[in-house]
């Protein structure tokens, strides 16, 4: 189906949605009304996109035909070709909105997600710049208004963070938390360093969807569980009981823990939600050997030569390598403030796919 054929038909039945939303029994049935205004607000964009579009058109003949009539004085032609040239680049500017907003929606954006942070290169200070980013991932999902629930937490006796593993809920989370798999390296004077030198440390992060039981069935012939004590750093918050879980997937040889929860059955259930994302990641890079080239290029080992963003602290200035864009507010970024760096990387996101779109169509 040709565009312009999709945008009228999108009008469509936006005009009909308006007219039903108006409707007395629909306003009455909670569950009817939710749908169709959720339908509602997805073609808004689109529709108002395309009316503009249009209307930029029309702008555009009225111009031409201006230009064109022998009778209009100097005066007047002059105000119409200058008006005509920002029309022009309005008009492209509304071509690409429209391109972009009729991209087909990529189901994995609105999932949840398990993340995984890991100190890399760097000892301590890795560990303490772990513990930065996960205040940085929990003040942003607050601003978002995503639930958190910490999964399994292994910390430094200086308060550092060697690794933590905890879900995020809500609206469209991965979309937005799937840019952030990969090395993240850190450049600051530690705390413990006497002489004012800048050291570099490196931090692991990866996301993986959150999936359902009926995506991925764990055979539990395939799992060993293990139970043991819980404790945290330095010996406290020791549980007398044996409610931390050890979870082994035997073909894997994957491993995970959790042991936040006082119940041994919260802490297994997290422990296989955490192994199903894992076992899922696997599952699709296997599938799609694209997949699995950016998922090592991305988290690698954590050495300092492998990055995806680095944060510099000398200069407050944040920098993600691979679209080449940095962020002279580093004190924000580190405070939750990442809507600049989740745009930037979510319009070149866009930007590909949509060249990956015309070029498949030529």
């Amino acid at each position: 189906m040709r565009t312009e054929d999709r945008l009228r038909r999108a009008e469509q039945k936006y005009e009909e949605l308006t007219e039903r939303l108006q409707d007395s029994s629909i306003v009455a049935d909670p569950a009817k009304l939710a749908a169709l205004m959720k339908e509602y607000k997805q073609l808004t964009p689109v529709v108002e996109a395309y009316r503009s579009y249009t209307g930029c058109k029309k702008s555009l003949e009225e111009l031409d035909q201006l230009l064109s009539d022998p009778e209009t004085d100097a005066e007047l032609r002059a105000m119409a070709q200058e008006e005509r040239q920002t029309e022009t680049a309005r008009l492209a500017g509304l071509e690409a909105e429209i391109s972009r907003l009729l991209m087909p929606e990529n189901e994995a954006d609105t999932r949840d997600v398990i993340v995984e942070i890991r100190s890399g290169a760097g000892g301590e200070e890795a560990a303490l710049f772990a513990h930065s980013l996960h205040r940085m991932y929990s003040m942003y999902a607050d601003r978002q208004g995503w639930k958190q629930t910490v999964m399994n937490l292994n910390e430094t006796e200086l308060g550092g963070t060697k690794e933590v593993i905890f879900s995020l809920s809500g609206d469209r989370v991965y979309q937005k938390m799937k840019f952030e798999s990969g090395v993240h390296r850190v450049q600051r004077v530690p705390e413990t360093e006497s002489q004012g030198r800048v050291h570099t440390s490196t931090v692991t992060v990866a996301v993986l969807q959150e999936v359902e039981d009926v995506e991925l069935e764990l055979n539990p012939n395939d799992l060993r569980i293990d139970v043991f004590r819980s404790s945290g750093a330095g010996g406290q918050h020791i549980n007398k009981t044996s409610s931390a879980i050890r979870v082994t997937h035997i073909p894997t040889g994957m491993v995970v823990e959790c042991q936040n929860e006082r119940s041994q059955f919260q802490n297994k259930d997290k422990a296989l939600a955490v192994l199903r994302a894992r076992l899922y990641a696997k599952a699709q890079a296997e599938q799609d050997a694209q997949v699995a080239a950016a998922r090592r290029t991305q988290v690698g080992s954590g050495d300092r030569s492998e990055k995806i963003r680095t944060y510099n602290f000398p200069q407050s200035r944040l920098t993600d390598h691979r679209i080449g864009f940095s962020l002279y507010k580093l004190e924000d970024v580190m405070n939750g403030d990442l809507d600049a760096v989740f745009e930037a990387l979510l319009t070149a996101e866009q930007a590909e796919r949509l060249a990956g779109m015309k070029e498949a169509e030529t």
